[in-house]
């Protein structure tokens, strides 16, 4: 959710299980209070707020102690997404989520479990090797920290691109769960320029794949299929575990939250 998704979560809080993880973003056109308020929301409503730290958008050390300090007070501090972010430039001391996590100060305003970023599909702007160094730097500096590690990634279309990159986790001797991201139910049209946005795979032959046409943008779709096949997949591979998913609702809260309700009790 966003900071302005307040309303949306209200709404939405009757068909979301008590105690989900709920991730709060760190936009470029949103302010500190929002942010902390967008926790306070999620934490008051029973769920366990995730906030995001954007690395490049922090213009001080100050920035960063004065978030979680606000963070703290409203008991938001200890789960955290820990993420590059979008600007091209660093606007402060912090170039990366590396750079954060290496700053020693998340632990300070009790910081348990650390979010790290991972691309089954690669970044459009950072190098394949480039990431897995990352993520094995991440993964060993929380480690020696003694902090939790869940790797979050970017949401995909193809099962196949994501459980090679699973494996290729795994292979790295990274044991932390991983939450793969998964599209909630939306438009067709709104998904495409999410996955472009993002540097995801949204060619004629991998959406068909999800379950929808490039040929026919009306309508909506959600990851029914993506999610069953994934599902039928990591069972034929238990040492990928612990995978479980992560849904972007690109604001549509409820409507993710029922379809969850719905793909359950088509399953039981």
């Amino acid at each position: 959710m966003t900071g302005k998704d307040v309303p949306g979560l209200r709404e939405a809080a009757h068909a979301i299980p008590q105690g989900t993880k709920i991730n709060v973003t760190f936009l470029g056109n949103e302010d500190l209070e929002m942010r902390v308020a967008a926790a306070k929301a999620v934490k008051e409503l029973g769920f366990i707020p995730v906030p995001h730290i954007s690395a490049r958008r922090l213009q001080s050390q100050a920035q960063l102690e004065e978030f979680l300090a606000r963070l703290q007070e409203v008991g938001a501090t200890e789960h955290v997404f820990a993420v590059g972010g979008d600007p091209a430039e660093p606007e402060g001391p912090y170039p990366d989520s590396l750079s954060v996590i290496r700053s020693g100060i998340l632990q300070n305003y009790g910081v348990k479990e650390v979010s790290i970023a991972g691309y089954p599909e690669g970044h459009p702007d950072i190098p394949t090797d480039v990431l897995w160094r990352h993520l094995e730097e991440k993964s060993a500096a929380l480690k020696e920290q003694g902090l939790d590690a869940v790797i979050l990634t970017q949401f995909a279309f193809d099962t196949d691109p994501v459980m090679e990159w699973i494996t290729a986790v795994r292979d790295r001797g990274i044991t932390s769960p991983i939450r793969i991201g998964t599209p909630g139910p939306a438009g067709i049209k709104r998904l495409i320029a999410f996955s472009r946005r993002f540097g995801v795979g949204a060619n004629a032959m991998i959406v068909k794949k999800y379950g929808f046409s490039l040929t026919n943008l009306m309508g909506t779709a959600g990851p029914d299929k993506f999610v069953s096949d994934l599902s039928s997949l990591l069972a034929a591979a238990p040492r990928t575990a612990p995978v479980m998913l992560h849904f972007y609702t690109f604001g549509g809260l409820l409507a993710a939250a029922e379809w969850t309700h719905e793909y359950i009790k088509a399953q039981s």
